[in-house]
């Protein structure tokens, strides 16, 4: 219910966690929740925002209104409906308000999973040096043979932080992700390099990709770096 979900940002106000102000550190998550467009209902429209800050603060969330009509709202995950969207801003003046929010913190490093989806889904884009991905940060992706590919958030939550988020048959909010998301990067950015972590075996990395590295020849290894790989650790001096 709207209810709900408005009580659900007024529970985390009382907490603290609303609202701008502050510093906050230099890195920022985003967090986007789509409907679906076109005649087939696929097509991926934004349609509610969240951004927060290294303390899990709210600095920016809401609802927008598609550019292009909604042909499903996919209530079931998103509890959007069309009531919600109809006086909610235009993803232009979302993406204008986010700006000016990344503009105040001038090298702000933005946080997402998927956040080459959720930027093309506002129409924004950010400098490449800044991103930090979730979903394609070579330590927390998955192999198979000589292939990448990512995993979930929710797959790297229950791992990487030990609880579930975007549970099927619940509701969920893009605050939940941007926290996951934030989470998992701090963890990755306070990591040790791992040759300089011998004999602390899995010690703050993923078990079951500490595995994987483990039984990857040098060679593989090499093959699986990518030119621009850059360790989310060189970020504690940002």
């Amino acid at each position: 219910m709207h209810v709900q979900m408005q009580g659900l940002t007024r529970s985390m106000s009382r907490m603290g966690v609303q609202g701008g102000g502050g510093n906050g550190g230099t890195a920022v998550a985003l967090g986007c929740k789509m409907v679906g467009g076109g005649s087939d209902r696929t097509l991926d429209l934004c349609a509610r925002v969240c951004l927060v800050n290294e303390h899990e603060t709210i600095l920016y969330e809401s609802f927008i209104k598609p550019s292009i009509p909604v042909t499903h709202y996919r209530y079931e995950s998103t509890g959007i409906r069309p009531e919600y969207l109809r006086d909610a801003p235009t993803a232009k003046q979302a993406r204008r308000r986010i700006q000016d929010i990344l503009n105040e913190k001038t090298t702000a490093i933005l946080v997402g999973h998927g956040l080459e989806h959720d930027l093309e889904a506002l129409g924004m884009d950010h400098p490449a040096q800044l991103k930090r991905d979730t979903a394609t940060y070579p330590p927390l992706m998955k192999t198979s043979g000589r292939v990448m590919s990512s995993n979930s958030l929710r797959f790297l939550t229950r791992n990487c932080l030990g609880y579930e988020i975007q549970t099927p048959g619940y509701q969920q909010h893009p605050y939940d992700d941007c926290v996951a998301a934030m989470r998992i990067y701090r963890r990755m950015r306070g990591l040790k390099h791992v040759e300089e972590k011998k004999g602390e075996e899995g010690e703050g990395f993923p078990a079951w990709r500490q595995r994987e590295l483990e039984r990857m020849s040098p060679k593989e290894l090499l093959r699986r770096s990518k030119p621009d790989y850059r360790c989310w650790c060189l970020d504690d001096g940002h």
